[in-house]
């Protein structure tokens, strides 16, 4: 039974459905919008206790963004970041090219990799500690001509960081750039074959473009992810050796345990204004690349 142009019309411009995910919106709103409220209100007082607030304005912005030491750690998360994306990006790439197709392997393969996803996110660190502690890989690094000193040595510290990272994250990459290639018609593949195209061409011209979509969201929530790296660098090394490897979140987990809530509220919005920047700049990314395509 067909609808007539006045039945159309209503149901059309009938926005009862928007019910349908009010118990989202509220939860959403329990679960994030008010505590969200509550720590933009407290990074504008002074607190010694929840009944004891002291109005202090923009201080503890002032004061924060006025240090050295906020900088120094804002260039470090940028540079953790920078590096996992340098390493992960590329490496997912090449794994997801790499799997076979079409074959019960694939589900082997990727049981195998996600497998450090699922471990708990607080035992990572502690795996690593134990794992790079044993006799026998400081003796492996010894063998290729490198003496292995995390603890003491700041480059050294951050390669086990940034390989705990890699180990625990590069999964996500692989399947989001495998999902993306399994689309791919079989058409331009053979096409490329009757053209003769090199395997970068194929890749260039075929694969990438296919992929930039998925890509943007990794970088997105890979970038999102390191940037607030705490448990791993606080586990292995507790941010040193010296400052080296204190990162923002660190900075914030400090003001914290030291109950200076006001100051851990001013830390928390600008760490939450960074990643909106940055998860904005992405959005606008992404929506110019929808517009392209279609």
């Amino acid at each position: 039974m067909t609808l007539n142009n006045q039945e159309l019309s209503l149901n059309i411009h009938n926005n009862r459905a928007w019910f349908l995910v009010l118990p989202s919106v509220l939860l959403l709103a329990f679960v994030a919008v008010i505590p969200l409220i509550s720590v933009i209100n407290y990074s504008f007082h002074d607190i010694f206790t929840q009944e004891s607030k002291y109005w202090v304005g923009m201080e503890w912005y002032r004061e924060i963004l006025g240090t050295e030491r906020f900088w120094a750690s804002f260039g470090r998360s940028l540079l953790f970041s920078f590096l996992i994306l340098l390493v992960e990006i590329p490496l997912g790439i090449f794994i997801a090219l790499s799997m076979p197709k079409n074959s019960t392997l694939v589900a082997i393969c990727f049981v195998l990799m996600s497998l450090p996803l699922l471990i708990p996110w607080n035992m990572i660190p502690i795996i690593w500690y134990t794992f790079i502690s044993q006799e026998y890989v400081n003796e492996f690094f010894v063998f290729l001509g490198i003496e292995l000193d995390w603890k003491f040595n700041a480059v050294h510290t951050w390669f086990a960081i940034v390989l705990m990272d890699a180990w625990h994250w590069t999964s996500l990459v692989v399947v989001l750039c495998y999902s993306s290639l399994t689309t791919i018609s079989n058409a331009y593949y053979q096409a490329a074959a009757i053209d003769r195209a090199s395997r970068w061409s194929v890749f260039r011209f075929i694969q990438l473009p296919k992929m930039v979509g998925v890509l943007m969201m990794a970088i997105l929530l890979r970038f999102m992810d390191s940037f607030m790296i705490y448990t791993e660098a606080y586990r292995l090394n507790a941010g040193g050796p010296g400052n080296s490897t204190m990162f923002l979140a660190m900075d914030l987990g400090e003001d914290i345990f030291s109950f200076n809530y006001g100051p851990a509220a001013a830390r928390s919005v600008i760490y939450f204004l960074v990643i909106l920047t940055v998860s904005w700049v992405f959005k606008t990314a992404l929506a110019l690349h929808g517009s392209r395509e279609a």
